[in-house]
């Protein structure tokens, strides 16, 4: 089944997004090599593709797990969660009708 994991920042976590952006990657790139990758990316603080030192608000992950379990543990072990950008990681089931 798919889950939403949506993520809500700390204020001014870019410093530590971006120390922390190639293990979260790495991760995610292993989802979209086993083929359960659905989208993933981060919300801006702002209204622009890159919004620079305004950094980000929060990310959204769609994935496929087994079960909310699942879903929840990998959110849990994210890097970014570990390293304390989020200040919270909200998980739920997804159904995707569109497109």
């Amino acid at each position: 089944m798919l889950y939403a994991i949506l993520c809500q920042d700390v204020p001014n976590s870019l410093p530590i997004r971006k120390e922390t952006r190639p293990a979260h990657i790495e991760r995610l790139n292993a989802l979209r090599d086993e083929g359960r990758l659905i989208l993933a990316g981060p919300h801006p603080a702002i209204d622009s593709e890159d919004p620079g030192e305004e950094g980000f608000s929060g990310t959204l992950v769609v994935a496929e797990f087994a079960s909310l379990q699942e879903a929840q543990s990998w959110a849990d072990a994210d890097p970014y969660t570990v390293a304390g950008v989020f200040s919270s990681v909200t998980v739920k089931p997804f159904k995707k009708v569109l497109p």
